[in-house]
């Protein structure tokens, strides 16, 4: 499985957690409820009846099938402490930035005669704020994809290929075939 920016967005930012998801699917199946205010909205998004879920809220129901277990923690980790969240975000957006660290293939396209054969290559940056500012607001506005990787691959080719715009200007860089990608705040 390939990693995404978006993914490993969410996973810097639940680092940030002070206190872990909760594991029973009774709990889980709470919080949800709670958060969604009401079991119909719950039912809607977990894509099960209404019926299920008050029974798993109970403890009628104790062990979801698979596919189940991965929604309701998935949901549950999108919604878990907000606020600590938020916080991160902020900081990493106005202060301390934060650590890109990629497995993928990189070309580069310049000044005609000066090209370089793509190759792969592991490569862990520190991004400054502007560029987490970046990435945090194109992942709340709904940015796909393409277009967060776009914008992590102008950081590295800023930060790490053009050393803060202080070499190798108009140095284009091509992020491809990714292969891993985390973040660090």
């Amino acid at each position: 499985m390939v990693d995404s920016v978006g993914d490993g967005l969410d996973r810097a930012l639940e680092g940030a957690f002070t206190r872990p998801i909760p594991k029973s699917a009774q709990a889980q199946m709470k919080y949800l409820v709670k958060q969604l205010k009401g079991t119909r909205a719950t039912a809607e998004l977990l894509g099960v009846s209404q019926r299920t879920v008050e029974r798993y809220v109970v403890g009628q129901l104790k062990r979801p099938r698979r596919d189940l277990a991965a929604r309701m923690e998935r949901e549950v980790r999108r919604r878990w402490q907000p606020q600590v969240r938020a916080r991160a975000k902020e900081r990493a957006a106005t202060t301390d930035g934060l650590v890109f660290a990629t497995r993928a293939r990189f070309g580069f396209t310049a000044a005609p005669g000066t090209t370089d054969d793509a190759r792969v290559r592991d490569i862990t940056q520190a991004l400054p704020p502007r560029w987490a500012d970046r990435l945090f607001t194109a992942r709340d506005e709904g940015a796909t994809e393409q277009q967060l990787q776009r914008i992590a691959a102008e950081g590295l080719a800023e930060m790490y290929f053009r050393a803060d715009n202080t070499r190798a200007q108009g140095l284009g860089v091509e992020f491809t075939d990714v292969e891993e990608i985390d973040f660090e705040l």
